[in-house]
Order: structure tokens, then sequence, then C-alpha cells
């Protein structure tokens, strides 16, 4: 007789967010009876370990490799998402899709659950998460604007190597490593700069009628659509650091009434997924280094501006997890907790 539980699938499982969302999934304990693993073929045949069992990694090909499954994580490339998620969703699949797909399409929700939960529905099936750099800056806007109202977001992120992924970690590691033995360093394959003793300001492509780059308006228009303020003014600049692992941000908020730094740190530690590094009293504040590994969004350096409706704050978090792996993991769980998420039937 069958354990109960659902039929789980993860796409990318063996990437770097695959397994950090692996590692959530068996420690957080959804009801999961069978764990499906699917990654290129190049790992076709690799055994990952799973709450204590093996798990067989298998590639898409076949007739329909998604058999059984009431829920798949889709954290791989985009071109995956756009083939499979849709007919998946159809089916009566819930699909949580962690690429750039379908962001921004008006029909697909995109969730953070803290945010914006409301925004699921039974209906909705495809459900989007967003951008890693995203993530954090709407929890922040959306704690301080609970309170206070939002007339504007400015922020510029600094984000890491993984990022872009495991090839630009491996990049910085090696002209790390080059510097010190030979104090020069390659130039670089996969990032368009140097990336060692270095940063800039060139995240994805850049928009020529604009001169934003692809990374920074993605940030600006998926924050608008996580806060439901269409016509809220939103900026970014990304700029790419010589970080291994966390993005972080400094934000400047234009809020609707008048706002002090107390206030706002009281908003923010009130807030779920948000954990205040700040104190007045001394100097304190969150790092990358801070964020890594850790859940929450780590937020610091709360100050006034220039006129009492604006705050600035500086925001730290783990890509990996809140802006990637987490945030999946979590709209699973809302989607369990409303009785939504139920196995899937053959």
């Amino acid at each position: 007789m069958r354990r109960p539980g659902l039929v789980v699938g993860v796409v990318g499982a063996t990437g770097m967010v695959g397994r950090e969302l692996l590692k959530l999934l068996a420690k957080r304990r959804l009801p999961i009876r069978e764990l499906v693993a699917f990654a290129s073929e190049r790992s076709r045949g690799r055994r990952l370990r799973f709450r204590g069992r093996s798990v067989v990694v298998r590639t898409l090909a076949g007739k329909d490799p998604f058999a059984g499954c009431g829920l798949v994580f889709f954290v791989s490339d985009k071109a995956l998402s756009l083939r499979h998620g849709p007919a998946l969703a159809a089916r009566g699949v819930w699909v949580i899709d962690d690429s750039s797909a379908f962001r921004l399409d008006k029909k697909i929700p995109l969730v953070v659950p803290e945010v914006n939960a409301a925004a699921l529905t039974p209906r909705s099936r495809l459900i989007a998460g967003p951008n890693c750099a995203a993530t954090p800056i709407a929890m922040a806007a959306a704690a301080v604007g609970l309170r206070f109202g939002l007339r504007s977001v400015r922020a510029a992120t600094y984000q890491s190597a993984s990022g872009w992924g495991q090839a630009a970690m491996q990049e910085l590691a090696e002209q790390a490593r080059a510097w010190a033995r030979t104090g020069r360093v390659p130039k670089p394959r996969v990032l368009p700069r140097r990336l060692f003793l270095n940063l800039f300001p060139h995240i994805d492509r850049f928009d020529a009628a604009s001169g934003y780059t692809h990374e920074e308006l993605k940030i600006a228009a998926e924050t608008r659509k996580i806060l439901g303020l269409p016509g809220l003014a939103v900026t970014a600049t990304a700029v790419r650091v010589p970080v291994l692992v966390g993005h972080s941000a400094a934000v400047w908020i234009e809020t609707d009434r008048p706002v002090t730094a107390a206030a706002a740190r009281k908003a923010l530690s009130a807030f779920p997924g948000i954990t205040v590094v700040d104190d007045s009293r001394r100097p304190s504040y969150p790092t990358p280094l801070d964020a890594a590994g850790r859940d929450a969004v780590l937020a610091g350096r709360i100050r006034s501006g220039s006129h009492p409706r604006e705050l600035l704050l500086w925001l730290c978090a783990d890509n990996l997890l809140k802006g990637a792996a987490l945030n999946s993991v979590q709209i699973a769980e809302v989607l369990l907790k409303k009785g939504w998420l139920k196995a899937h039937k053959r």
C-alpha cells in the first residue's frame, strides 16, 4: 500500500538553487511521498540523498516525465519553464517557477508569501517566484508601506557572483588564487569584467532605449507587481560585487506620511521574514556574509533622509535561499495550509 503524500518534481535538482531546495524540502517536512529529481543529460543517473533515501536523477526525456507529480518546482533555465510549465498547470499540477519566464505575465501571480500571499488562488496553478534582488526590496518596502504608505522606492543592489551561477563563482575563486600565486589576474571568461578586487554596474543586457540593464528593469517591474502598485515609482542600479553568496541593497523609500528611523525599525522588526540588525546606540549593520545561510532578510543602517517622508536602509539576504529556494518552498507551504495542495491523481 502506498504511503500518503505528494509526488514532487524538482527540475534543476543538481544546480545551486536545486540543492538548496532539496535541503529545505527535507528539513521543512512537506508531506512528500516521492521526490522526482530532474537535471540535464550530464547529471543523468546521479544519486541524491533525500530524507534517508537514494533518488536517481532523471532527464525530461520520454512521453510524460512528470507522470504522477502533484507539485513541480522549476529552478532551471527559463526555456524549460516555458516548455513544460503551462501544460503542467493546465492539467492540474501545481507549478512553482523560479525563472524569469512568467514573472511579468499579468495572468500569473508573482509571489513573496510575506507580502502578497493573497495573490494565490486555487485557479492559478502556475506561480512565479521573483528576481532574487527584488524579493528583499519588496519585503522592506511592504513593511514600511503598510504603516506609512509608499510614493517611491530607489535601490542600488550589490549582487554576488552566485547570482550569475556556479561558473561565475569559480571564475572569482580562480582569479583570487592566481593573484595570490603570481600577482596577476586572468582575463574574465564568464563575466563581462574582472570581478576580483573590482565591481561593475553591468548585470544582464543593456536596454538601448533607456540605458538601464534588463536586471534593473526587472527589479523595478517585479517590485511594483509584488506590491500591487503598478504606478509606483521604482528605479534600480544593479552592481556585481566580489562576494560569493549574498545580495545587498541600499534602499531609499519615500513615504506618504512622515516616518522616523525609530518607527521604521519597529515596522521592519514586526514584519515576518525580516530581522533588524540595527542599534542606534552603536554601529551595527548586516553584511552579505552575515546573511549567507540564513532564511531572513537582514535590515540595518535605518535612518531618516533629507525630508520627513524619506527613509534610507541597508538590506542583505541569501540570494539562493530567500531569493530563490526558500521563497518557492514557502509558496508551497501556503498552498498546503489553504488545503489546495493535494496528491495528484494519475
